[in-house]
């Protein structure tokens, strides 16, 4: 998409104030030809990720900058905590902001994390931060080998907080 054909949004929430970014590419399209997540972001939030809470300090847990359509069948928390039952696996398989805030993992555009950069990526936003985001994305793909490896196939009991987390970052566990 030409740059003269971008579209301008505008975001805030509890964590960004005004935040402005610019979809440049069509929504799912033009990906880096190193990142192949097998899961949409819809689709993930639909099988149950983040205990229904990922989007914490959004009102309703639903960031305004995204597709009402990703949460039409979603299943979120009540409130703004975790729940784990609502995660596919029905346990929980990630840490709480504050320590990806400590580790200084969390890019300033995308304070709510890697699932919240990869939402804004699928819609066309195109960042300075895409490339390590991705190999971020790539280093969790030995997760997916360990299931494989450990698990015979399709069998969701074995490893299923690993599958879960795998969820989490777009890689279908339940195909391992």
């Amino acid at each position: 998409m030409p740059k003269s054909q971008s579209r301008k949004i505008t975001y805030s929430d509890d964590f960004q104030k005004a935040y402005i970014y610019y979809l440049t590419e069509p929504a799912g399209k033009n990906f880096h030809p190193d990142f192949k997540p097998q899961l949409s972001p819809r689709e993930m939030l639909e099988l149950g990720v983040f205990g229904g809470a990922y989007f914490i300090g959004v009102p309703g847990l639903k960031p305004s900058d995204l597709p009402k359509a990703w949460f039409k069948s979603v299943k979120l928390a009540k409130d703004q905590n975790k729940q784990a039952e609502l995660n596919f696996f029905g346990l929980n398989a990630s840490l709480p902001l504050a320590y990806w805030q400590k580790k200084g993992w969390i890019y300033k555009d995308d304070p709510h994390g890697w699932f919240q950069w990869y939402c804004r990526y699928y819609l066309g936003r195109r960042c300075p931060d895409d490339e390590r985001q991705i190999k971020r994305w790539k280093a969790l793909k030995r997760h997916l080998m360990a299931v494989a490896k450990n698990c015979r196939p399709r069998d969701l009991a074995c490893r299923p907080k690993q599958r879960q987390a795998l969820l989490h970052w777009a890689y279908d566990s339940r195909k391992v």
